[in-house]
């Protein structure tokens, strides 16, 4: 009778629900914002210039990772963003550049092109774009799985690649920005058949018109004083305008730098993107339902100034306190439209950026520039001078030496035996740091530097066979401006933000990796990893 009762009891209890795992409320909504070729180091250069509601108050109410790296080469914006919001490297996710060469094809592919889709929103071909080309999931994808396709995703960015890598194969839509003589944001037939009421009335309001106007310091330049001169030899600057100095007269410049196209090489590129994700928010109403929403957003503008102007330079200090205001102000609006505590914010970059070598140069830094086409011609002649055929090779690109293997099994020539001999010409070469072949890179045990973050970066199928390092702070690229994607820390130390639901206050110092986001996010939200990840969630960030 007692043991009667006794289970009568227990019974009882796990009927009314005492012994089950109360289930914790979940955030509305996911930001997961990337700043295009954002340095580490200017959280910290403008911090004294930045408002309290933008930056500050993700880095002073939130958790900031001070020592956050990506742990691959090559560090390029389609592989930054797949990797972000996958938790894995190119390795597995298989977005080994911007463009790659295709062995099966013999031709070059675009990370995000897909010629099997439609245009939707223009009758030009940049909306011919999928996220095909990815073949692992992301968190998005996952909370989509997880809520049975509930939950809402929605990508945003000026760039296509960085708006549909990180969004998914699930996603209810990416959008981005198609400039030229439209200045319209347009998706896929990936996505949609057309582009839904609150997208046409945005396109049709002007807003993107309406930043054709001068563009100038947010603050007195003088006062700029975390930047180099503004009339300097290491800026490309804009075509009509004799130097790269300030102000910029948009309205006047627009004719000779692609009319909209323009938008997206300025700080007025951010603004731009902002108010579309505000129209996004209220449009789609994102983080309003009982399922956590996603929205990807991704500010290009960074790369674009970047790569024009440079790391140093006026104009990029300009776009990031911009920038700070544009934060601040979505920081407001999802406070407003969400809920101060209903969401989570994570903020990072796909890549930094390299000091202009010119500049680096004039100071007595060893720096410094590598001429490709050269590069190819001596190693094409080369491989004719050894073999008595230079097709052997048949593309150099990203870094990466791809062979001829149908002309190689013909002429009976082991891949080995090419691979030694290149590598070994390779690396005599001026400015060439370090060679790999695809033997030693699938072979070897790799666990830490260099060696690692190329295996990392490997795709077994998709890459080269030999991969080659510059010197520290060589590029092939113009003199004027900077770029990215060695394995150099300059290219890989990017900030690392989380705030809101779920986030400690607090910083650290300890290496933490860009793979680790996607499994932290998975791991708050109580869904899947992404079924590729390699990362690792960051437990000491997270409450308890």
């Amino acid at each position: 009778m007692r043991l009667f009762s006794l289970l009568l009891i227990i019974g009882l209890l796990n009927f009314s629900g005492f012994s089950q795992t109360p289930q914790k409320e979940k955030a509305k909504l996911v930001v997961g914002i990337v700043v295009d070729q954002m340095r580490n180091d200017y959280i910290d250069r403008f911090w004294d210039r930045y408002s309290e509601d933008g930056f500050k108050r993700l880095v002073n109410e939130g958790y900031r990772f001070k020592n956050g790296h990506f742990n691959y080469v090559p560090t390029y914006t389609g592989p930054g963003h797949a990797s972000i919001f996958s938790g894995t490297s190119p390795m597995n996710h298989g977005i080994i550049g911007n463009n790659w060469f295709d062995k099966t094809t013999g031709e070059s592919v675009y990370c995000a092109g897909d010629p099997e889709i439609e245009s939707v929103g223009t009758t030009d071909e940049a909306g011919k774009m999928s996220p095909h080309r990815m073949i692992v999931t992301s968190i998005a994808d996952e909370n989509r799985l997880a809520t049975q396709m509930r939950g809402k995703t929605i990508g945003i960015a000026l760039k296509d690649r960085g708006a549909i890598l990180p969004a998914g194969h699930t996603a209810n839509a990416a959008y981005w920005f198609h400039g030229k003589d439209e200045g319209r944001w347009i998706s896929s037939s990936f996505y949609m058949n057309a582009l839904p009421n609150w997208v046409v009335t945005f396109n049709n309001s002007g807003k993107a018109a309406s930043y054709f106007k001068t563009w100038d310091t947010l603050y007195p330049i003088e006062t700029y004083v975390e930047s180099g001169s503004d009339q300097n030899n290491f800026e490309g600057g804009f075509k009509g305008k004799e130097s790269a100095t300030f102000p910029y007269d948009l309205q006047k410049l627009k004719a000779d730098n692609g009319n909209f196209e323009l938008l997206k090489a300025v700080a007025y590129g951010n603004d731009l993107t902002t108010d579309f994700a505000m129209a996004a928010i209220n449009g789609e109403k994102l983080g309003q339902g009982t399922d956590t929403d996603f929205l990807t957003l991704s500010y290009s503008s960074t790369d674009y100034v970047g790569h024009n102007f440079g790391v140093n330079s006026k104009e990029i200090q300009d776009t990031y306190l911009r920038l700070d205001k544009n934060i601040a102000d979505f920081l407001r609006f999802l406070d407003e439209k969400v809920g101060k505590d209903q969401y989570i914010v994570f903020l990072t970059a796909d890549h930094a950026g390299v000091e202009v070598p010119a500049y680096l140069e004039s100071v007595k830094i060893p720096a410094g520039y590598f001429d490709s086409k050269d590069f190819k011609t001596k190693v094409e002649d080369f491989v004719g001078k050894e073999y008595g055929d230079e097709n052997l090779v048949q593309n150099i690109s990203n870094n990466q030496v791809f062979f001829n293997y149908q002309l190689l099994n013909e002429k009976k020539i082991e891949a080995a035996e090419l691979e030694g001999k290149l590598a070994a010409f390779i690396l005599a070469q001026d400015k060439i740091h370090r060679v790999y072949t695809r033997d030693q890179i699938v072979k070897g045990a790799f666990t830490k530097g260099v060696e690692e973050m190329i295996k990392n970066g490997f795709n077994h199928k998709r890459s080269g066979d030999l991969i080659y390092i510059l010197e520290p702070a060589v590029i092939s690229y113009s003199r004027t401006g900077s770029t990215h994607g060695s394995a150099y820390v300059y290219d890989t130390h990017v900030p690392m933000l989380f705030y809101g639901k779920g986030v400690r206050k607090g910083n650290t110092a300890r290496r933490s990796e860009i793979v680790d986001i996607a499994p932290t996010i998975a791991n708050m939200l109580d869904i899947s990893f992404p079924n590729g990840t390699t990362g690792k969630p960051l437990y000491w960030m997270l409450e308890e």
